[in-house]
């Protein structure tokens, strides 16, 4: 064999062909995604969870009923359209006439809850599935041994592709199923069930997912987390591609493929991100993707927050939030003092992200890269550097805010779901950069992070003296907010949010002011990852993982998107649930998912929202008004 670049040609074409590999997987998935995007407006984001319920699907069928692979591999995706006619009817077909990011809520809602049930029944470790007799043995290229289940692996799902392309664009069903999703009225004129069509296209985008469940299952490991780990890159795929492309999702995966095997060779600390990198380029540079059409974005997300005002007298608001401050004064002598630190960090944590969902109209789902990227910089300051607890604090929310200004200039251009998917790419660097630095420890994290003394004087190894200070340090981040709402800053982001053009047209820079507020969001999520550090010690993965993004957009939808109140009541009721329900494993999940679904159907509005409105129906009269009319 012989070298080219200074790299071996064995090794060079072992990784382009395992890249095929991958990619043939990345280019199946993605097109049932790219389907269900580009003919329902859906973006969804439980593809993944469908992914891995096709392979328990086949798994169940082989150890309860007996039918093995090749059965499986026709009755998984019939099983799993079947549901997902069910699930479309029920749930699906209510977010049709919503924005696009409500979908991708509704439809994380759903992968937690499809994940948390078969983490509950099944576990987390990985069940054998043994791959078809027919299918044993392979070949040997001279400078690999490729096996037949590999090669079989890619040939179906090239078959697949080129099939659902052949469907989508050369036939009269792809024909009708394009033209019932874009123009319904006109296609209902000419007797079609329009209805019936979309149901068909969503089930025919999960039967996708199933049949690459199946093919997976015997070379990864039938598992409830196979899905999860890939559905982040399956979406940069799709994105990079094109949003609704199924040619892009095709060409997309399968050289996205090829360039992450090759990149194993080249440079295999950065194969895990290469993908997220190109993601945020092609973004910035053509935002539609490389094969996509421009699409219509809007914000009705914040438009459609709580926009009812309390019919209450100001000094009763004035006296209700001193005796909020009066409850959480004397909170430790009754509950227990970590579970309220908790509830704090993540309510300030929520109040960071509320600040730039409900207040600049921009959903991102990055913001566990500035929780993350700051709790490790606050344990590395405190541990390594043995710096003083007030240094650490600094330290951490400035590292919010440095990365929110770079992850700002290159996102606040972009708006809806090309902005979510811009920050959910760049925080996917951030996480594959703490897995592989040193000095993050990597799987175990920074553990044992000193808490030290504040300013020298107050010892926070003391419970009671920790509690207290991290109550101060929230309550001045949320006066902080507080103040920047009421100040000209905030009537103009405000003004953004409601209507950009017009905020442009009267002479504002719109792009400047969503970079400070975005820069400002960071800032206090950093601060918040960082006393989360200080409070238990410890900096994971889990932190800067994209699952604390998902965790922080529920705590905001639960209070109430576009409130003061919301995010302290969200933190609350999500820290509470996940307190109380820890006993029961993966139940929490569940939970979560279905409050996450709850909050897309039935109240946007949260539950600071619900209360307010049904003050407000109730009359609102405030006592000094009631007796005045007595």
């Amino acid at each position: 064999m012989f070298d080219i670049f200074g790299i071996p040609s064995s090794a060079l074409l072992s990784q382009l062909l395992l890249g095929l590999i991958n990619g043939a997987f990345y280019a199946t998935l993605s097109i049932g995604l790219a389907v269900i995007f580009g003919l329902l407006n859906i973006i969804n984001f439980a593809h993944g969870a469908q992914y891995t319920a096709g392979a328990f699907v086949a798994w169940m069928l082989l150890n309860y009923l007996g039918i093995g692979y090749w059965g499986a591999l026709v009755l998984a995706p019939l099983i799993m359209a079947v549901l997902a006619v069910v699930l479309e009817k029920t749930i699906i077909a209510r977010t049709y006439k919503m924005d696009h990011l409500y979908g991708l809520l509704l439809t994380f809602g759903l992968a937690l809850c499809i994940e948390g049930a078969f983490r509950q029944a099944y576990g987390v470790s990985g069940l054998p599935y043994a791959i078809p007799e027919q299918l044993l043995g392979g070949i040997d290229l001279g400078f690999m041994f490729l096996p037949l289940y590999r090669t079989w692996a890619i040939v179906v799902s090239l078959v697949v592709c080129v099939g659902v392309w052949l469907l989508m664009e050369r036939t009269r069903l792809g024909a009708v199923l394009r033209a019932a999703t874009e123009n319904p009225a006109t296609v209902k004129s000419f007797g079609i069930n329009v209805p019936r069509y979309i149901t068909l296209t969503y089930a025919l985008g999960v039967a996708l997912a199933a049949i690459a469940g199946v093919v997976a299952a015997p070379i990864y490991q039938v598992s409830p987390l196979m899905g999860s780990n890939l559905v982040v890159v399956v979406f940069a795929v799709v994105v990079i591609g094109g949003m609704g492309s199924i040619g892009g999702a095709i060409v997309s995966g399968l050289g996205l493929g090829v360039i992450e095997g090759l990149t194993k060779v080249v440079y295999p600390e950065a194969s895990n991100f290469v993908i997220f990198v190109i993601m945020a380029i092609v973004l910035l540079v053509k935002p539609s993707g490389l094969f996509g059409r421009p699409l219509q974005v809007q914000n009705t997300v914040a438009a459609e927050a709580t926009r009812v005002t309390l019919r209450l007298a100001r000094r009763y608001q004035v006296l209700g939030w001193w005796l909020l401050l009066a409850l959480a004064l004397v909170a430790p002598l009754v509950l227990y003092p970590t579970f309220l630190m908790k509830v704090l960090c993540f309510a300030l944590f929520a109040a960071a992200f509320n600040l730039l969902l409900g207040y600049v109209g921009l959903l991102s789902f990055g913001h566990a890269a500035f929780f993350g990227a700051a709790a490790y910089s606050t344990g590395m300051a405190m541990k390594v550097w043995a710096l003083t607890p007030e240094l650490g604090l600094l330290a951490g929310t400035a590292t919010g805010v440095l990365l929110g200004l770079v992850f700002g200039a290159l996102a606040i251009r972009r708006q809806g779901i090309y902005f979510s998917m811009i920050t959910l790419a760049l925080s996917q660097v951030v996480y594959f950069v703490a897995v592989q630095a040193g000095f993050t420890g990597g799987e175990d994290g920074l553990q044992n992070v000193p808490r030290g003394r504040l300013f020298g004087l107050f010892d926070l190894g003391n419970s009671m003296v920790m509690y207290y200070v991290v109550l101060a340090v929230f309550l001045a981040a949320y006066l902080f907010v507080v103040r920047i709402l009421q100040s000209p800053f905030g009537e103009v982001i405000r003004a953004v949010r409601d209507n950009e053009q017009r905020a442009r047209s009267l002479g504002y820079g719109t792009s400047r002011y969503k970079l400070q507020a975005f820069a400002l969001s960071a800032g206090l999520a950093g601060l918040a990852g960082s006393m989360k550090v200080l409070v238990f010690g410890v900096a994971s993965l889990t932190d800067v993982h994209w699952h604390a993004s998902g965790e922080v957009v529920l705590m905001s939808l639960l209070g109430g998107i576009g409130t003061l109140l919301g995010p302290i009541v969200g933190a609350l009721t999500f820290v509470t649930l996940q307190n109380y329900l820890a006993p029961l494993g993966s139940w929490v999940l569940i939970v979560q998912g279905v409050i996450f679904i709850a909050c897309v159907l039935l109240f946007r509005e949260g539950l600071v929202g619900l209360a307010v409105q049904g003050w407000n129906r109730l009359g609102g009269r405030n006592p000094a008004e009631a007796g005045k009319r007595g």
